[in-house]
């Protein structure tokens, strides 16, 4: 949903890699990546068809998981920026690689005449914005050491796709390059690089009704996060609010027949509340008060970069003692 461009670049550069190593095997030597064709006999047309259509399937499966897992990026800058990017990286990623073979044959003599083919080099570069846009959270931790996070599987992929083949090395170092260069607000290459406005529009008119697809209605759309498992992660959030707050009804019905009001702090003895009347009425004294809990900057910077600011997160920091997820639930319930 609202990633037609993400859909054609999974759907049709691997149908045609499939049917070319199933059915038309002879055929490949026209979308190999030969460098020496290009320099020597300027065959540039291999540039775009060596750089789109990946004749490795593992290559194919490996780009097409990190397409969709990308596909984020459409989602959340529309298709437009989100083509321009690839248009960019893809542009700068070709100059980057013909760099890269000339530097590593004058430096250590090695001659490379073919590059893997495939659409790779603005694979690597959505490496970038992934990398410093994309808020990490903790999923599980092993051995009490090693933190899983929304953000692992995604780095386990490009790892086997750079490890795939001899020379990918080069197509991944010039893509990550390419990725920061357009990122980059000094070179202002996204100015440059960019896909002008009617041809969006004309793309939008003819390309977009046959990749788009209707909104799923299987899951209800909670909360603004910017990948699945966020969106995913805010409605067991939810969740647990909505039986926490059934449970302190439960006890205020409790209380209101009794007699008494609720004791806030037993409910929440981690935190103080900013909000609570209550418990203002009931302020202990300066003696009672304990020292003020040393704030990691790390956990700072995590939760600034999920949206909040940073006296919010120093405040839930200090109140959680630390603890990253009951901040971060805290802030997001209040």
């Amino acid at each position: 949903d609202k990633a037609p461009l993400s859909k054609s670049l999974l759907l049709v550069p691997s149908a045609i890699s499939i049917v070319l190593t199933l059915l038309f095997q002879h055929y490949q030597k026209f979308f190999a990546y030969n460098l020496q064709a290009i320099k020597e006999d300027f065959q540039i047309w291999r540039l775009l068809c060596g750089r789109t259509v990946c004749l490795d399937l593992k290559d194919t499966f490996c780009s097409s998981l990190l397409i969709y897992n990308f596909r984020i990026f459409e989602r959340r800058y529309g298709s437009r920026k989100f083509s321009s990017f690839l248009l960019g990286a893809w542009m700068l990623s070709a100059l980057f690689d013909l760099l890269l073979v000339e530097i590593t044959q004058y430096i250590f003599g090695i001659t490379i005449n073919s590059l893997p083919s495939g659409f790779l080099g603005p694979v690597f570069a959505l490496f970038v914005p992934f990398y410093s846009s994309i808020p990490r959270v903790q999923v599980a931790q092993v051995l009490g050491h090693f933190s899983i996070t929304n953000k692992t599987l995604v780095y386990i992929l490009g790892l086997q796709l750079l490890t795939s083949g001899s020379y990918i090395w080069i197509l991944a170092l010039s893509g990550l390059v390419s990725g920061i260069c357009y990122n980059s607000s000094i070179l202002k290459v996204h100015r440059i690089l960019c896909v002008p406005n009617w041809v969006a529009k004309i793309f939008s008119w003819t390309l977009e009704p046959i990749f788009s697809s209707a909104e799923p209605t299987n899951e209800v759309r909670v909360g603004m996060g910017a990948t699945v498992d966020i969106q995913r992660q805010q409605r067991m959030e939810l969740l647990d609010r909505q039986i926490m707050m059934s449970q302190v009804a439960q006890m205020r019905r409790q209380r209101q027949q009794q007699g008494g009001m609720i004791n806030w702090n037993r409910l929440f003895p981690p935190l103080r509340h900013r909000h609570n009347a209550n418990y203002q009425d009931h302020r202990p004294s300066e003696q009672d008060t304990p020292p003020p809990t040393e704030v990691s900057e790390e956990q700072v910077a995590r939760l600034m970069e999920m949206g909040f600011s940073r006296g919010d997160a120093l405040e839930a920091l200090r109140a959680s003692n630390n603890d990253l997820n009951v901040a971060t639930n805290f802030l997001l319930q209040h």
